[in-house]
């Protein structure tokens, strides 16, 4: 089965931008999706990258031209600025970890994560708020968070971060095809064509 590995921080705005894109791209090409949630500042220390706090102004100035032009774009809303923004991201990536390690969809978790950070103002780094969507979403919020604390997920979450360097990525979201790194929302269209080429 044609398979995508998606590495993405969970910090990650573009991320959020493009999550329900790649999830109709997989369904239009019948191919499954690896969700790889990464520790970014570890990813962007191994590989040049600067976190957003310490990009220059006008690189943060640009950043935010560029979500408001992508929100209208795409008519989804962003506050490029929430209150609590890029907490760790520990928790909540080893969260999404565990509940894809117990065989449940993850596609709509790691989405409500990411709104709850970007368009609801709420700190995800904090275990009350995860445990809040994850009862929003119908799971067993006591059994993933405490899965999300056990060795197995701290595991993962390194392997993941290992994985994605050593595939070639360097930020988020990132998706992989058959060896080829495609980086962005904005190149979904060209990882398509890869997809169904």
């Amino acid at each position: 089965m044609k398979t995508i590995d998606y590495y993405f921080w969970m910090n990650s705005d573009w991320a959020y931008l493009g999550a329900d894109r790649l999830e109709a791209l997989a369904q239009r090409q019948g191919a499954a999706i690896r969700y790889l949630p990464v520790d970014l500042p570890d990813v962007y220390a191994r590989t040049g990258g600067i976190l957003l706090g310490r990009r220059s102004p006008e690189r943060q100035a640009y950043r935010v031209a560029e979500l408001a032009r992508w929100c209208r774009k795409l008519g989804i809303h962003v506050n490029p600025q929430p209150a609590h923004m890029c907490p760790d991201a520990g928790l909540a990536s080893r969260t999404v970890i565990a509940a894809d390690q117990a065989g449940l969809p993850v596609a709509a978790l790691y989405k409500a994560i990411l709104k709850a950070e970007w368009c609801d103002e709420q700190d995800i780094s904090d275990a009350a708020t995860l445990r809040a969507i994850l009862l929003r979403q119908g799971l067993d919020a006591p059994a993933l968070l405490a899965a999300a604390a056990r060795p197995e997920a701290q595991a993962a979450y390194r392997r993941n971060t290992d994985a994605a360097v050593e595939a070639g990525v360097f930020g988020s979201p990132a998706y992989v095809y058959r060896g080829e790194v495609f980086w962005g929302q904005d190149r979904l269209d060209m990882l398509e064509e890869a997809v169904a080429g």
